[in-house]
């Protein structure tokens, strides 16, 4: 991690030849992302000649952006990745993986998998790795596109026999009175032993190797800040934690900002590159994805 001294701040000041290069990054507003993200947004921690902007937004509005590489680093969907892997590679760090748990298809009665499969079913977008694991369980099943954070009143209002959940519902959908049909990390984890790859940092290569690297270790130095100084992050990131109280957002954050989240580890890689070449082979995701890690 980089302390800036102020001596060094007004040294880099005055020197013409220093330029300070303005890094922009978007990211959805919740309450994991702007966990991992606080130490960057707060100048706790700094990257020299780098100022980072951010811009906060869903994930399914970051994976279509992406495809126009709006953001220098972006948070992706890993099914939205295949597609904007000309304009970007993956970051190393930042990942949200999900050991055993994941996105859920929910009901208002307690269907069994086999009928869940026969149901039109709310989704929070097509380029969702959530959407990409549900085919994957239910080859063809019927689907409808919902903003996440509208799936469960809509589902409770009757308007969809089912939701396909992801972000904080994942805890609270029984408190709606909700039945947990098939948690789809699970499942995942059951086929393939590996842990499910939900979304993760995509930065643009056309800002070189050097550049990629030096703003990749930033973002893993704001992680660990925010893993070292958890109780101020997550004081931080309890803004964005969408009417949690404070003890189920540090459960959420826990669940995707750990260990993992600095590294994903051989395992993790793994099973990015086999929940593409799956999604590749059913005829779920057109390009064949070529994995590469900063």
């Amino acid at each position: 991690m980089t302390v800036v001294s102020e001596q060094e701040v007004k040294q880099a000041a005055g020197n013409t030849s220093q330029q300070t290069r303005e890094i922009s990054i978007a990211h959805s507003p919740d309450s994991d992302d702007a966990f991992m993200f606080y130490g960057l947004a707060t100048n706790k921690v700094r990257a020299p000649g780098l100022r980072f902007t951010h811009t906060l937004c869903d994930i399914e509005t970051l994976n279509q952006k992406a495809r126009e590489g709006v953001y220098d680093v972006t948070a992706i969907s890993f099914h939205a990745y295949p597609y904007i892997q000309d304009l970007y590679a993956l970051m190393s760090c930042g990942g949200s993986v999900g050991e055993g748990y994941g996105p859920m298809i929910i009901a208002a009665r307690p269907f069994t998998e086999n009928e869940i499969k026969g149901k039109r079913i709310a989704v929070p977008g097509m380029l969702t790795t959530a959407y990409l694991a549900l085919q994957l369980f239910a080859p063809g099943v019927g689907t409808e596109v919902v903003p996440f954070d509208q799936i469960i009143p809509q589902v409770l209002e009757g308007r969809y026999e089912a939701g396909l959940i992801i972000h904080e519902g994942q805890l609270t959908y029984d408190k709606a009175g909700l039945h947990r049909v098939v948690d789809l990390g699970r499942w995942w984890q059951k086929v393939t032993g590996l842990p499910l790859p939900l979304g993760g940092n995509a930065i643009r290569r056309a800002l070189g190797r050097e550049l990629m690297t030096k703003v990749n270790g930033a973002l893993r130095n704001s992680i660990q800040y925010a893993l070292d100084h958890r109780e101020e992050a997550l004081a931080y990131a309890m803004q964005f934690a969408r009417d949690l109280d404070s003890a189920t957002a540090d459960r959420f954050v826990g669940m995707y900002v750990n260990e993992r989240t600095l590294d994903y580890g051989p395992d993790g890689r793994e099973a990015v590159e086999r929940l593409l070449d799956m999604g590749h082979k059913a005829g779920i995701i057109e390009p064949q994805a070529r994995v590469e890690w900063v």
